[in-house]
């Protein structure tokens, strides 16, 4: 987004429902995380539900920008990347800000039809990169061809969205998952794996 001030609404946006959560989150929670008024967001955005819609876009924004920060020459190395990139214990606050905002808009989904259709383009973007990484895989031997792609793909985004809402729910730290998830592309994904779970 190219205006400043509206960019500016939709970072207030986060900080205020990390510390408000969705139900009681008002315009003028957003406007005190600010320097604008509750009148200048009005000017913006016509309603909460309008501001909420961009503000998905934005997250969505800011999640593809993780998932296009993944490297490696070889399928295992960009999956190692991209599983460093989600699960990586959140350093900044910012970091904490994202999951926590993606935690109560999720909560969101099934009462509120948009949100959900919104929510489901994230899965869908990690399955496809998963599923995309792991079907390279497969083709250039690095992975068991015995897999299905589809299946390995399905169950990591499963996964990786558990650890995400347990990390923020409970504080759990998401290294002994990480390193879980680890250790299981070695056993059952890499070829020559004693064992194929799929």
């Amino acid at each position: 987004m190219d205006d400043d001030v509206a960019t500016d609404i939709l970072h207030a946006t986060r900080r205020a429902l990390c510390k408000h959560g969705y139900a009681d989150l008002t315009l003028r929670d957003i406007a005190a995380e600010t320097d604008t008024s509750k009148a200048t967001i009005h000017y913006y955005y016509e309603s909460k539900a309008d501001l909420f819609t961009v503000f998905l876009e934005f997250l969505y924004e800011q999640y593809t920008d993780r998932i296009e920060s993944v490297s490696g020459d070889s399928p295992a190395e960009r999956l190692r990347s991209l599983l460093d990139v989600l699960l990586t214990t959140a350093n900044t606050d910012e970091d904490a800000e994202f999951r926590t905002a993606m935690l109560e808009m999720s909560a969101q989904a099934p009462y509120d039809g948009e949100i959900r259709t919104r929510l489901a383009t994230f899965d869908d973007l990690l399955y496809d990169e998963l599923r995309t990484i792991i079907a390279n895989g497969i083709d250039e031997g690095a992975f068991d061809e015995r897999i299905d792609p589809d299946l390995i793909a399905e169950f990591l985004t499963a996964a990786i969205n558990g650890v995400h809402t347990r990390h923020v729910a409970t504080s759990a730290s998401m290294d002994r998952f990480a390193e879980a998830i680890e250790r299981y592309v070695e056993t059952q994904l890499a070829t020559g794996a004693s064992e194929v779970a799929y």
